[in-house]
């Protein structure tokens, strides 16, 4: 997306932005001459996610911005006062929120600590609210006001909530934010939206979630970024808006240029209408290249032996999980992987220990399909051929050993 240098000396306020889909609008608004203010909570390297406020603050003002970085946990009021007060006094005030700070877990209801709970309705909703209610007086004196919430739409069917309800409520309360607020700050002249990715996005949280691997069936920030910046552009409110949909609408048609690896598969990201579900949809056509044939042997028992051929002690390391795969017609049969214990183990029935971290509820062809590497785990799950229960982010790591066996099966 062009620069217009419409931002030149406009103030924008980022919750969660020293990595990330944060940092990238916090990027592309200060290549346009914006003023950044990036409210995190890390002030001191984190040993799995790279970057603080500090080093995000220095690359924001090697791209032609000013940064001001503030130690903000937005569960705090008086950090977050003292933060938007800081923005005030350094840079005359403020012109966009960007209310990105999020927190996930993706457990069902049984298996969602209350700890995690609050964190997550304490960060997104919460949190968003209370930035949202701090800038607003700051925001009613800019002659181009903008909130923009990274949350999702507001879909209520079941299929959003029945595996994570606790992260479901927390993201859709984020989104209920710009339902109201869009109408309540019309009259102020403030617009209120919410941006949402097509694609799983690459970032840190990303690749804790499911390991680096993950990343390859991932879009860049920047799609996020350069759909912000377009979105800051118009006077529209009160839209829940779609990455690609944005771009797209600004006539660019090269989204390759946004993937990590534009030869590989997309992943969806959660809380996507159904004309966006359908486009990752995957048919026997696509899952079987031109000329290439299904392996000869596809029998449960054969794609299990070799899943125990290439675990080992770094494997089960890396994972630490125990899965369960309940596999329907017409095999119907129960197996279990171990890549928690030891150097991992493999077996018929239900795993040793009695108890599995992750049950996966799958037809036999959807199974062998992933195992091969003709179908992503994501768009088994987002289509409705892969059922889950547990813990969604050690789910989310079976991608790396889906990888291993690409090459065996």
């Amino acid at each position: 997306m062009i620069n217009t240098g419409k931002l030149a000396g406009k103030t924008i306020f980022i919750t969660g932005g020293s990595r990330g889909i944060g940092k990238a609008i916090g990027l592309k608004a200060a290549s346009d001459g914006a003023n950044v203010v990036i409210a995190a909570k890390t002030a001191t390297a984190h040993p799995k996610l790279p970057g603080t406020i500090y080093t995000a603050a220095k690359e924001i003002e090697a791209v032609g911005g000013k940064c001001l970085p503030c130690i903000v946990d937005v569960r705090d009021e008086e950090q977050v006062q003292n933060a938007v007060d800081a923005a005030v006094n350094n840079f005359g005030g403020i012109d966009i929120l960007v209310n990105n700070a999020s927190a996930i877990h993706l457990t069902g209801t049984e298996a969602t600590p209350m700890k995690r709970y609050d964190l997550m309705h304490n960060i997104n909703t919460r949190g968003t609210f209370l930035v949202s209610k701090l800038c607003i007086p700051h925001l009613k004196k800019s002659s181009n006001a903008h909130i923009l919430n990274i949350s999702p739409p507001l879909l209520m069917e079941s299929i959003w909530f029945k595996r994570h309800v606790a992260y479901t409520m927390a993201k859709y309360g984020m989104s209920m934010c710009v339902l109201g607020m869009a109408e309540e700050l019309k009259e102020d002249n403030i617009a209120v939206n919410a941006l949402w990715p097509k694609t799983a996005i690459a970032t840190a949280a990303m690749e804790m979630l499911g390991g680096k691997d993950i990343t390859k069936n991932c879009r860049k920030p920047d799609v996020m970024a350069d759909a912000a910046y377009a979105v800051f552009m118009n006077r529209n409110s009160g839209q829940f808006l779609i990455d690609e949909d944005v771009l797209k609408s600004q006539g660019i048609t090269d989204l390759d240029q946004y993937a990590v690896d534009p030869t590989q598969q997309l992943s969806p990201d959660f809380f996507l209408p159904e004309e966006h579900l359908k486009s990752f949809s995957v048919n026997l056509d696509e899952l079987y290249m031109s000329g290439e044939q299904k392996p000869a042997d596809n029998s449960v028992e054969t794609v299990f032996n070799k899943i125990k051929s290439v675990l080992n002690e770094e494997v089960v390391k890396k994972t630490s999980g125990v899965y369960s795969f309940q596999i329907t017609g017409p095999v119907n049969e129960e197996w279990y992987v171990d890549m928690k214990n030891g150097s991992g183990s493999v077996g018929k029935g239900s795993p040793p220990s009695g108890k599995a971290d992750v049950t996966l509820i799958l037809d036999l062809e959807s199974f062998v399909n992933m195992f091969t590497g003709k179908l992503k785990p994501t768009s088994a799950f987002m289509s409705g051929k892969l059922k889950l229960k547990g813990d969604m982010s050690l789910a989310m790591k079976l991608e790396k050993l889906m990888s291993h066996l690409k090459s065996k099966l």
